[in-house]
């Protein structure tokens, strides 16, 4: 346990301080493969990435075709993130898989739970939004930026705000259609 712990802070620690190049930004996925995270292909993380607690990589999966901006969290001590292929996650996303019960227990705290998230595929999120435990996205749903997501998101949805709610359906393009509308 103490060799991956070291594997998992050596390789993370070495994918967050690559320089910010290109050549860098294509090459990162594989070293955070080393690193303990499950990448499904080849994928674009331009880093850093926050993990917590140590051990958590091995709870991170990302499919193939999948773009994670700078400075996103991974809050992962028991369950999985499981992002879908084709993914958009924009700059400080966090994905927060534990929470705290309301009620304080002197001596003994408030407790906590653990549940996965589950991006699907296609999906949008983002800038600074936040995805909270035991949440799934549904293929090709839009998160807006800052959103706070404590439910399930429909596939083909926009969803924001906090807590996030439903703001419109997403359209489907062909891909005949190069335009796309801003969301608001």
């Amino acid at each position: 346990m103490i060799r991956a712990y070291v594997r998992e802070i050596a390789f993370l620690t070495l994918a967050n301080h690559l320089p910010r190049l290109p050549i860098f930004d294509s090459l990162r996925y594989a070293i955070l493969r080393l690193a303990g995270l499950t990448i499904k292909g080849k994928c674009t993380i331009w880093g850093p990435i926050t993990i917590r607690p140590i051990g958590g990589a091995r709870n991170i999966e990302v499919g193939k075709g999948t773009f994670i901006n700078a400075e996103c969290r991974f809050g992962v001590p028991n369950d999985k993130v499981t992002i879908g292929e084709n993914v958009q996650v924009g700059p400080r996303v966090m994905f927060e898989t534990v929470n705290h019960g309301l009620v304080y227990v002197p001596g003994v705290g408030r407790g906590a739970w653990t549940k996965p998230i589950v991006v699907e595929d296609e999906v949008w999120i983002g800038a600074g939004a936040i995805v909270t435990q035991g949440v799934t996205i549904g293929r090709g749903a839009v998160v807006a930026a800052g959103a706070v997501v404590t439910k399930d998101v429909a596939p083909n949805t926009v969803v924001g705000g906090v807590p996030a709610r439903l703001l419109r359906e997403a359209v489907a393009a062909d891909s005949s259609q190069h335009h796309v509308e801003p969301l608001v």
